[in-house]
């Protein structure tokens, strides 16, 4: 099996990175539905850095895909459970909700 270029990372990146970014603008309603568009930005622009080290032969890229993932991981976490604790003050996760909370 031949080696995949860096075309084909960049395309599948791409079309991740669009998702991500449909799934944030397109979904005003759910917080737990924009978290998950988040992470697949994250994950999008960490597999543009494995693409581009595979291809240069660099661990560089790698590695900052690894601290990517780290972030994400604390990022869901954090996020989950500010999710948990608005879920428990107002019963719901509706962001207009969320939105009449400041003032």
């Amino acid at each position: 099996m031949p080696p995949l270029s860096v075309d084909y990372f960049m395309v599948l990146s791409a079309i991740l990175f669009t998702i991500g970014l449909l799934g944030i603008f397109l979904n005003h309603k759910s917080l737990i539905h924009i978290l998950m568009s988040l992470e697949l930005l994250l994950l999008s622009v960490s597999l543009n850095f494995v693409g581009f080290s595979a291809a240069w032969g660099d661990l560089s890229g790698q590695i900052f895909a690894l601290f990517i993932l780290t972030i994400a991981a604390a990022e869901a976490a954090i996020g989950i459970a500010i999710v948990v604790v608005f879920y428990r003050a107002r019963v719901t996760i509706d962001i207009d909700v969320a939105d009449r909370l400041r003032g």
